[in-house]
């Protein structure tokens, strides 16, 4: 392949070299001072008009926090998403913005890598759901158990939502820690498609509840750019629904009331007991399933805070119902390790194919040297071990 068809055309360039610059929160002048030209010439790189030379890219990237090899690569990838914010509270406006970038590193790590690999992700997207005039709790479920119905998943619970997302719909999901305020974070853009971040600091139930919450988002509008703060989020409409959707997806309404039938029949009273079984069989947490039961009438108004005021349900008592829980790494969601699996099958394969390097995938991922060796373990041994019979058929 030769040199011009390797590097990014004066086009691509010009358009990673204006996202750079935003990203850095630089003006077009301030851009044009650093290489002592009229912020007119700024505008025409930006756009494709001029060529930039490489003096001038090499400072432009150290300013931008990037690298010339970087922007110049033909399969790099520069993004631009602004993500809808789980919660949002007030004055984390830093850790905001910390986020922000790792959802956008993430996905331009991947992007970059199925560029390398000439790879097309496939997208199973259903048609978005507009938040309609009327009662948006019956709209969220009957919206809920549509995409349930059309996904084929019968009645039962939703073991592990991770996989329903990636493999079945083709959204982009990771799990990193974040700062705790910050449940999860989505993102629609038409290069990558629909992104979420799940905070991985997060109990499995919670996190499960958030890719669900992000999952109403994607439904009903996932173009629609909005960041609310915890006071707001009540008194949002398209916030309301989300909640309403991740219930009425992982907690279906005929099912939850299925298995309420069968652990109380006999019984005059709604125990803990009954409360752990409920939402361990379910993947979500105690004050959801019974916020769930008082929705669908099962129990009555109030009973979770009820619950509050008599000790609670205590980790003890979960323990002596369903006994040790496994270690959070073996759980569905904890089990997606530094990046996920399709990801990281991505890294292995451009790693053995030579192009990128350990140190490269490092920094395109965001992972430290050892970090990077984890995703990388036995990837070695794997072209050794292959033979014909196995190969995959094009």
């Amino acid at each position: 392949m030769n040199e011009t068809n390797e590097r990014a055309s004066d086009q691509q360039l010009g358009e990673r070299l204006r996202l750079a610059r935003e990203a850095a929160k630089l003006t077009q002048a301030s851009a044009a001072a650093l290489i002592g030209v009229a912020r007119t010439t700024i505008v025409a790189i930006e756009q494709g008009l001029r060529h930039i030379r490489l003096d001038e890219l090499q400072k432009l990237a150290s300013a931008y926090g990037t690298s010339a090899n970087f922007l110049l690569r033909r399969e790099a990838v520069l993004l631009d998403l602004v993500p809808r914010f789980r919660k949002l509270p007030q004055g984390v406006g830093e850790e905001v913005e910390v986020a922000s970038r790792l959802l956008n590193d993430l996905v331009r790590a991947e992007v970059e890598l199925e560029n390398a690999l000439g790879v097309l992700r496939s997208r199973n997207y259903p048609p978005e759901r507009p938040v309609l005039p009327g009662d948006v709790r019956a709209q969220a479920e009957h919206d809920a158990q549509d995409l349930r119905d059309w996904l084929g998943l019968g009645p039962g619970p939703v073991i592990d939502i991770v996989p329903i997302l990636e493999l079945q719909l083709g959204i982009r999901v990771y799990v990193r820690q974040m700062d705790s305020h910050i449940s999860g974070l989505f993102a629609f853009d038409d290069v990558a498609g629909a992104c979420i971040v799940l905070n991985a600091k997060h109990p499995r139930d919670r996190m499960t509840q958030t890719a669900g919450h992000e999952l109403g988002h994607f439904v009903s509008s996932r173009r629609q750019v909005e960041a609310l703060t915890e006071e707001e989020r009540f008194l949002s409409r398209g916030e309301r629904y989300a909640d309403s959707f991740a219930r009425g997806f992982l907690t279906p309404a005929r099912a939850v009331r299925q298995l309420f039938a069968d652990i109380t029949a006999g019984q005059l009273h709604l125990t803990r007991r009954h409360v752990i079984l409920l939402s361990s069989a379910f993947g979500v947490s105690r004050e959801a399933m019974v916020r769930r039961l008082e929705e669908l009438a099962l129990a009555r108004g109030g009973t979770w805070d009820w619950f509050q005021a008599n000790g609670g349900i205590t980790a003890d008592q979960v323990r002596q119902v369903l006994g040790e829980p496994p270690e959070r790494s073996m759980t569905p969601i904890g089990a997606q390790g530094l990046v996920p699996p399709r990801l990281a099958l991505l890294a292995r394969e451009a790693w053995k194919r030579g192009i990128y390097s350990e140190g490269q995938l490092a920094r395109l991922l965001e992972l430290d040297r050892h970090g990077v060796r984890e995703v990388l373990a036995g990837a070695e041994h794997e072209e050794s071990e292959a033979d014909e019979i196995v190969e995959l058929l094009h």
